[in-house]
């Protein structure tokens, strides 16, 4: 059961990803629940933060998404947590981040509310106890 939820959860968050390489707005759209917060290095975002990225088209090259691990949160709600290298649009260095992602199932499937990206290697000088 549990890589069933897995699969169709990671399937959704590739969406996302993938609308970033399309530089695809609807897609990224779509995927967003109307309430949806980001938490980010740089602070909060919200759905249209997140949407309007795509403004001027694609925002990363390429990704690959590892140490996948899924937790049920109840019946209509799940968390996707892995890491995530990737290339942005612009940048020769690929970039490694932590992300955790809540989705929620609804009548229409699955919406993503809540994504935490956490950049890997953590801030100089702080003891992660």
């Amino acid at each position: 059961m549990l890589e069933g939820l897995k699969a169709e959860i990671l399937a959704c968050e590739k969406k996302v990803w993938d609308a970033m390489i399309a530089g695809d707005a609807h897609v990224d759209a779509a995927a967003l629940s109307d309430g949806f917060l980001g938490i980010y290095p740089d602070g909060y975002s919200g759905k249209s933060d997140h949407v309007a990225q795509l403004s001027n088209g694609p925002t990363i090259i390429g990704y690959e998404l590892s140490d996948i691990r899924i937790l049920p949160l109840g019946d209509s709600h799940a968390s996707l947590t892995y890491c995530a290298d990737f290339l942005a649009t612009g940048s020769d260095e690929t970039k490694r981040m932590y992300v955790t992602s809540i989705w929620q199932r609804d009548s229409d499937g699955w919406i993503n509310i809540l994504s935490q990206d956490t950049p890997a290697g953590g801030p100089a000088g702080i003891d992660w106890v």
